[in-house]
């Protein structure tokens, strides 16, 4: 039985990997996750130099997921070079690296930097705001999107994931135009722009009054975009958005994705990501599938 996936040229052991900023960069799991039995490891977002992040607080909880407005708090590439690779470095398994900017020579300078450095994918966070154009995100327009994956691809030396962001009119459209500008592969959903607020405090639960939506809530949405994708391009698809088991992995493998990437489901179980590698295997035992690719995108 062969659960490996071929994304861009890298061969994962199996289709499944973490959501950035869910994990780390690994480490804090590492005592409750093999991070050897995963397909890869996402890291969490990394710009040319330290982000704060946003005010506190940052995170709540809502009615099947969570919210978060992080704001992308990193340590920058340079400590990110330094501790984070070689600890990954020591597992067998894929290093993707997300990469985030804010600006189109923030992304390049970062997938500059990265070039020479021992990782296997990069996957772009283009939900990140575009200060030069008045804070509208890369992934929000369809030329943007072109342009920064364009202009990313000049520098880079390992396969491209355009992480697309749902906030937009159609999905499908936004995924052509990474695919016209050369992306390689590409993962979605990001998180869905929402509110919370606090009836007792009268304010709103989160300082930046908007935050990601994420959890089992939107999955459904997520799968209906993952097809969406899959039926609109060529390029492999990653598919994420309320991932808690291996049944809604296996669903978004039939929707059309070549791998999963599991989220938010982390956060109140460690060890989620290892029990869905266990059931996707078992699920193709049970229905006698030799081959994972054999169930990508069958439902049409």
């Amino acid at each position: 039985m062969n659960m490996k996936v071929n994304i861009a040229g890298v061969e994962w052991k199996n289709p499944v990997t973490v959501a950035s900023g869910t994990f780390g960069s690994g480490a804090e799991f590492a005592d409750f996750v093999d991070l050897g039995r995963l397909g890869a490891v996402t890291t969490k977002g990394v710009a040319n130099i330290p982000w704060s992040g946003n005010p506190t607080p940052r995170v709540a909880e809502t009615y099947g997921g969570m919210m978060n407005a992080i704001g992308l708090q990193n340590p920058g590439i340079d400590l990110f070079c330094e501790r984070d690779i070689p600890f990954l470095r020591q597992y067998d398994t894929k290093i993707i690296v997300n990469v985030c900017g804010k600006s189109t020579e923030d992304y390049c300078e970062v997938v500059e930097r990265l070039a020479n450095e021992d990782v296997d994918m990069l996957e772009i966070n283009i939900s990140c705001p575009n200060v030069k154009e008045g804070g509208i995100a890369f992934g929000q327009n369809p030329k943007a999107a072109e342009d920064i994956t364009k202009a990313v691809k000049k520098y880079a030396k390992q396969p491209v994931i355009m992480k697309l962001s749902p906030n937009v009119t159609d999905i499908a459209e936004m995924a052509k135009a990474v695919e016209a500008g050369g992306a390689d592969a590409v993962s979605l959903i990001n998180t869905l722009t929402g509110m919370k607020i606090d009836i007792h405090r009268r304010t709103f639960a989160l300082a930046n009054r908007t935050g990601g939506v994420s959890g089992p809530a939107v999955h459904p949405i997520a799968v209906r975009m993952v097809y969406q994708v899959a039926n609109a391009v060529k390029v492999p698809v990653i598919g994420m958005g309320g991932i808690s088991n291996a049944e809604d992995a296996i669903e978004m493998i039939l929707a059309g994705a070549s791998a999963v990437s599991v989220g938010t489901a982390n956060f109140h179980n460690p060890a989620v990501t290892m029990e869905i590698v266990q059931g996707i295997e078992d699920y193709m035992k049970k229905y006698h599938v030799e081959d994972i690719s054999d169930l990508v995108g069958i439902v049409k």
